[in-house]
């Protein structure tokens, strides 16, 4: 019998010599979005618990949501906007040095996404890595795959959000079914310009919080048995008073954060790209960061809460809407489950 080939470590072409040129800093040079197709309206969703259209909108500003088919998973809809993103940046995937992904809802518990996308764009056998920090997941990633690149150890990176929540989602429970939806963002970070991209990050995090807003089953304090099954333990669990006390704190100072590091006031700011959970929250922390809710990027009408894809997905989408241009200053800024929080100042484009 022959012996099974051994997994290769490394491609058998020459790993490709960075050039000396990076090391100061990076940008965003492209962005995908991969949105389900399956919608999910808050008056069909009335059907089912005892809620109505008028109460969800009232309370959250969610109308509608997206939700992925039976046949998708993180990785698919990871894979859909991460495509886009390379075609939008004009990168292979084969250009590709470090992947990163930032979920809740993985595939399964390893391996992790990242290297399931890896495989699937046919990139190297490069840097694969998910980030678990629940909402905050993609800011976070963006700053690893910053820091990758700042440091020399990457020149282009694939920093995806990408969400099926609706797998973990109790659809009985009034105070949770109604916020969180399925999709996907994507971006690709390269080498930037001197004064472009990247002026600063602000990550935080606070475990007190632990009991606000978790699914606690199925991990080693829990494990999956019948008993866990039987009392919901693998559905989203929210106390909802606490969560938002905490989110319209924490997003207004993780904002305010970003800007002092890089030497910027509210002033400065042409554009926010917030945390899509909640529109009563979004609206407080844009009078606590004395910024005009205008420059806010809203979209959580459509989408409702889907975690670490909600920052990506929207900057998509004000791209697209041109809402945001060449040079102008903004903040993208999260908060999620742990607690954990995150902002990033950045100065568009720039990218070499």
């Amino acid at each position: 019998m022959r012996p099974r080939r051994a997994a290769t470590l490394v491609d058998s072409a020459p790993r490709r010599v960075l050039p000396r040129s990076i090391g100061a800093g990076s940008t965003i040079a492209g962005l995908g979005c991969y949105l389900p197709e399956r919608v999910l309206t808050n008056i069909e969703l009335a059907k089912t618990v005892d809620t109505t259209d008028e109460w969800i909108q009232k309370r959250t500003g969610v109308r509608e949501r997206r939700i992925a088919a039976p046949s998708e998973a993180t990785s698919d809809l990871a894979y859909r906007a991460a495509h886009e993103a390379l075609r939008a940046a004009g990168v292979a995937a084969t250009d590709l040095d470090f992947i990163v992904v930032g979920t809740t809802t993985p595939d399964m518990v390893f391996p992790n996404v990242a290297c399931l996308l890896q495989k699937r764009l046919g990139a190297r056998s490069i840097g694969c890595l998910d980030v678990s920090a629940a909402c905050s997941s993609f800011v976070y990633g963006l700053s690893v795959g910053h820091g990758a690149i700042a440091s020399g150890q990457a020149e282009t990176v694939l920093v995806v959000g990408a969400e099926t929540l609706s797998r973990i989602t109790n659809w009985r429970d009034r105070a949770t079914c109604i916020l969180f939806g399925d999709c996907a963002g994507a971006a690709v970070l390269r080498p930037a310009r001197p004064g472009h991209g990247f002026l600063s990050f602000c990550l935080g995090g606070d475990g007190s919080g632990e009991e606000t807003l978790c699914l606690t089953g199925g991990g080693s304090r829990r494990p999956a048995s019948f008993e866990t099954v039987e009392r919901g333990e693998h559905y989203i669990t929210m106390k909802g008073p606490e969560v938002y006390q905490f989110a319209v704190r924490a997003i207004p100072a993780a904002a305010a954060e970003a800007l002092r590091r890089a030497e910027l006031g509210p002033a400065d700011v042409d554009f926010v790209i917030p945390h899509q959970a909640n529109i009563r929250i979004i609206e407080s922390s844009a009078r606590r960061l004395h910024v005009p809710l205008s420059k806010f990027f809203i979209n959580v009408q459509r989408y409702g809460n889907t975690s670490a894809a909600s920052v990506p997905v929207a900057l998509y989408e004000a791209v697209r809407a041109g809402r945001i241009e060449e040079g102008r200053v903004g903040v993208l800024v999260t908060f999620g489950a742990g607690y954990t929080w995150g902002a990033c100042a950045i100065r568009w484009g720039g990218a070499c």
